[in-house]
């Protein structure tokens, strides 16, 4: 049986304000700090959260600290050491929690289901009590830990007793737009954006009906399975399309990230690459450039996320847009204006006479 749930589950930057609210309690309510444990199946931005938190709450006032659970020993975290003038043993932190300077803690356990049964105990009290050791963290502390769905079978599990303990938060994959749109913004190639708009199963779960045919992701009931299209390995096969790698090398390197059957997709893209009418050609004559074979998707999907890494102006975007107006398939025309609204280019979207006309004839699509 697939292992389909129906358990309420947030998006990636819900589960963000979820340990923002929960994370540092509120004394004024008194309400105690809560700890978020974050679950989701393998890649699929936990550990970037981390991040993330730290571009949106600033290092003023916080250290962001990571901690590689499975990977630390008890000396990494704390240690009790002979006094011998007093004759007592006392406790040190490790200098990875920054202890003396007196700045609040953003602190994330990452793998924490991984941790050796030894060191439970130590990441349990922070956890629930906010202490390393016999030290409390100040006041207005976040700790908030990450781990892979127990149904992954990659050796997480979690006893009864300690999840009725904490806020355990199921993490959706981001959908593909959601995902390209981000990817936009970070100046991934066209290539893998292209690749993944028309072929949209790459974001799909193992978890959802029907998925078990599903030749791109992660699957815990495939045996050996190791290398799998994941938003961590799709980001990690930008620099080997933009590499001067033989293409034979760039195809074994793209399995080795994202599996045979995505590298072998994307690759077609990167063979479609120097067919496609160029950016300049459409800008120069939105009117008359060439353009694809209505019923092949794929040109046109490559020309709209080339074309969103080199729209600069409003005159460029006009013109793309004329072009896009002569494109006979709605759904590639919606693709195009829904990634450019979650774009960076939103604004100047928004502002554009040529976009707005569209947005308007066309509400029905949307």
């Amino acid at each position: 049986m697939s292992a389909i749930t129906t358990y309420p589950t947030v998006t990636r930057d819900e589960a963000k304000e979820v340990i923002k609210t929960l994370g540092p309690g509120n004394e004024e309510a008194d309400l105690d700090p809560v700890t978020v444990l974050l679950m989701s199946e393998p890649g699929v931005g936990k550990t970037q959260i981390l991040n993330d938190l730290r571009q949106e709450m600033g290092e003023d006032e916080y250290d962001f600290i990571y901690v590689d659970g499975p990977n630390k020993e008890i000396m990494d975290i704390a240690a009790t050491i002979p006094n011998h003038d007093s004759k007592s043993l006392e406790h040190y932190v490790a200098a990875l929690f920054k202890m003396g300077n007196g700045k609040k803690k953003v602190i994330m356990i990452d793998e924490a289901l991984k941790v050796p049964k030894l060191l439970q105990p130590i990441y349990t009290r922070l956890y629930l009590e906010h202490e390393i050791g016999d030290d409390a963290l100040p006041e207005g502390s976040t700790v908030f830990a990450t781990s892979n769905n127990v149904s992954d079978g990659v050796g997480d599990v979690l006893p009864a007793h300690s999840a009725n303990r904490v806020c355990i938060l199921k993490m959706t994959k981001p959908s593909f737009k959601e995902w390209l749109a981000w990817a936009t913004d970070k100046g991934i190639s066209p290539l893998i954006t292209a690749c993944c708009a028309m072929h949209p199963r790459v974001f799909k779960s193992y978890t959802e009906p029907d998925q078990d045919d599903n030749p791109y992701i992660f699957n815990p009931k495939k045996a050996g399975q190791v290398s799998f299209a994941s938003p961590r390995s799709l980001h990690k096969c930008d620099p080997v399309v933009k590499s001067g790698l033989p293409n034979h090398v760039k195809l074994a390197a793209i399995a080795g990230l994202a599996g045979e059957t995505f590298a072998r997709d994307l690759m077609a893209f990167v063979d479609l690459e120097g067919k496609v009418t160029k950016f300049d050609d459409i800008i120069k004559d939105p009117e008359s450039a060439k353009m694809p074979d209505a019923n092949d998707a794929a040109p046109l999907l490559l020309m709209i996320f080339q074309a969103l890494e080199h729209i600069d102006t409003q005159d460029k975007l006009n013109k793309f847009q004329q072009f896009m107006n002569r494109v006979e398939s709605h759904e590639l025309q919606s693709i195009w204006f829904i990634v450019l609204l979650r774009s960076a280019k939103a604004k100047m979207a928004r502002m554009n006479p040529e976009v707005q006309k569209w947005a308007t004839d066309n509400f029905h699509l949307l």
